[in-house]
């Protein structure tokens, strides 16, 4: 891969995941929590949210070794479940929130994809579209998986009845002890026994979604 293409490709890495913790931001003080808003982290200025580690070295090392898994993080948003006003399904929704995000950043490239003679798009531009419709259609499916400290595990967290969820609550509290060891070690594992299934999948949807044959 040419370095012309990997800087912009982790620039769509760096971009996609700081609108994922923007948009559980915008959610928890939608739904009652200005936690992150009054730390600033309602804020477009990629700086407030990028990590060091998860937003440019992880995603960097990944472009430039040509992996064939890419991923990366933002500092986490901050906000306090206590004061969401639906006490139900408010978890949930500001989990949700950052996927969705990554969803619909997916689908408007995926439109202008699909729209690329009628708009005169160049093959440069098509190129880093696919880019944006993959590594966001990767960023929604991964994040939902139902494992702490995924999204997925807040979501799953919410519909689990209440004797479930509490054990479920307990499994990830002695999971969080573990931090960055943990996740690393569930990525290397869940990529070794389903990363063909899942990035099959994965190519599914981004086909369907764009009309383009992949790799």
């Amino acid at each position: 891969m040419e370095i012309s293409i990997m800087i912009p490709i982790v620039a769509i890495i760096v971009l996609s995941v700081v609108l994922h913790e923007m948009a559980h931001g915008y959610a928890a003080n939608w739904l009652g929590d200005p936690t992150a808003r009054l730390q600033g982290r309602l804020s477009a200025n990629p700086l407030v949210h990028l990590d060091l580690l998860g937003s440019i070295i992880i995603p960097a090392l990944l472009v430039f070794s040509n992996s064939p898994f890419l991923f990366g993080w933002a500092k986490p948003v901050p906000y306090n479940p206590y004061n969401l006003n639906n006490q139900r399904w408010g978890e949930a929704i500001v989990a949700a929130a950052g996927p969705a995000v990554n969803i619909l950043l997916a689908i408007i490239f995926a439109v202008l994809i699909r729209s690329v003679d009628v708009l005169g798009l160049s093959e440069q531009f098509l190129e880093l579209a696919l880019y944006v419709v993959f590594i966001n259609v990767l960023l929604a499916m991964f994040n939902m998986l139902p494992f702490p400290p995924l999204d997925g595990s807040k979501v799953l967290m919410s519909v689990l009845p209440l004797g479930a969820q509490m054990q479920y609550r307990r499994f990830v509290s002695i999971f969080e002890q573990y931090g960055l060891f943990a996740m690393f070690a569930f990525i290397f594992l869940f990529v070794w026994l389903f990363g063909d299934l899942f990035f099959g999948f994965m190519r599914t949807i981004v086909e369907l979604l764009t009309g383009v044959k992949m790799f």
